[in-house]
């Protein structure tokens, strides 16, 4: 079991630990990124042609979604009742590396669903217990600076996605080799160079979610789950879609233009994040850079709904990339304030984490249903329609959180 009662230095020295957590995060956003936004939809583009790639791309999302969500509970559950954290954070590492590679090999549908559905599960091995440590080593009034540099994960995910899709750089079949070593050069050093003690802090060490010495109401919990759900989900269809809808509007758009939209996207995002998280930390208001991060991120995918042009798109989208971005970072990190339990800490992120796996499952199904019949701005309107939705629910809470 992890130990209740930490050592006295545990949340006095926590920004050596942060500063480890967050390039460990960002090797995360490494592992995934890359293959789920450029590689595996160029891969399966180049195996049964774009048409048929969006089913392709479908069944994969949704296999792979279903053992992510089931792996995140249960190594996130096995990390809380071993006590041992960094041990199963090295075992994923470890094997989702190895997997990589292999996924670059397949060339029939049924070899990738089952490759993805395993590196799926390694992957979460790694990602249950690290977000879990967050919480067991950062103390709430530090929270919205870890938000902050969590924020710079999804930038250094796309950026090595730009890295490896680099003309001459690498083959197709190299590039996920050199996405395993830059998710091993982020995750090592937290391994090695965290301190050794892995105690947790209890509830009420630092100021709670809802600033009053309470425990944080039970709506409040359900309201971020809901809003991050809401958002998770549009989030999730440009993550798969993205290139897609890029060259439906202009059919010269390439892997590599569109890997780096992304890159300077969420690079440009991260220090918006750190500079919300901090002021929130010194204000005490968790929860309203959230509300206000979801509702541009419902102006921007109006304004997605709306573009007619490649370059329009590109600003749209430039703007739902910041907020959302903003929004799931900040997100990620003040989940850890309403989460009741420490000794079932990576449990319940497991069960909190349904709102990053279960927009997979949906969204697939809403683009099919979707673009075929009345094209991506039918499907833009309604993620900004979820994103409105997400604004709504944290708004009627930011000002008692």
């Amino acid at each position: 079991m992890v130990d209740p009662h930490p050592q006295p230095d545990a949340p006095a020295r926590p920004l050596r630990f942060i500063l480890l957590y967050a390039l460990a995060w960002a090797g995360a956003a490494a592992a995934y990124t890359p293959l789920l936004t450029i590689l595996l939809p160029v891969q399966v583009a180049g195996l049964v042609g774009t048409q048929q790639g969006v089913g392709w791309l479908a069944q994969i999302a949704l296999a792979g979604a279903l053992a992510a969500s089931g792996g995140n509970i249960l190594f996130g559950y096995l990390s809380d009742i071993t006590g041992n954290r960094r041990l199963w954070i090295a075992a994923g590492l470890v094997l989702s590396c190895l997997l990589l590679p292999l996924i670059g090999t397949a060339n029939r549908l049924d070899h990738l669903i089952a490759l993805i559905v395993v590196w799926q599960l390694a992957l979460n091995m790694m990602l249950a217990p690290l977000a879990a440590w967050a919480g067991d080593r950062v103390p709430d009034g530090s929270k919205g600076l870890l938000g902050g540099l969590m924020a710079f994960a999804p930038g250094v995910g796309a950026l090595s996605g730009a890295i490896v899709t680099q003309p001459g750089l690498a083959e197709q079949g190299e590039r996920l080799g050199l996405v395993a070593v830059i998710v091993a050069a982020c995750v090592l050093p937290i391994l090695l160079l965290a301190p050794r003690h892995d105690g947790v802090i209890p509830p009420g060490e630092d100021k709670p979610a809802d600033g009053n010495g309470a425990a944080p109401a039970r709506h409040v919990v359900v309201r971020m789950w809901a809003a991050r759900l809401a958002v998770q989900v549009a989030e999730a269809t440009l993550f798969a879609y993205l290139l897609f809808w890029l060259r439906s509007l202009d059919g010269t758009v390439g892997e590599n233009q569109t890997a780096r939209l992304f890159s300077v996207i969420l690079l440009v995002s991260a220090p918006l994040a750190l500079a919300a998280g901090r002021w929130s930390d010194r204000a005490g208001r968790p929860l309203l850079p959230l509300a206000v991060a979801a509702g541009l991120s419902a102006t921007g995918l109006l304004a997605m709904a709306l573009a007619g042009s490649l370059t329009a798109a590109m600003l749209a989208y430039a703007l739902f990339g910041l907020a959302s971005a903003v929004f799931l970072a900040l997100h990620s990190a003040q989940t850890l304030r309403v989460l009741p339990r420490p000794e079932r800490r990576g449990r319940d992120l497991g069960l909190f984490n349904l709102t990053n796996t279960v927009p997979s499952l949906i969204m697939p199904w809403l683009a099919i249903a979707l673009v075929p019949l009345f094209g991506y701005q039918a499907l833009f309107l309604i993620l900004a329609g979820l994103a409105l939705v997400a604004a709504l629910l944290l708004a009627g809470v930011s000002r008692k959180a």
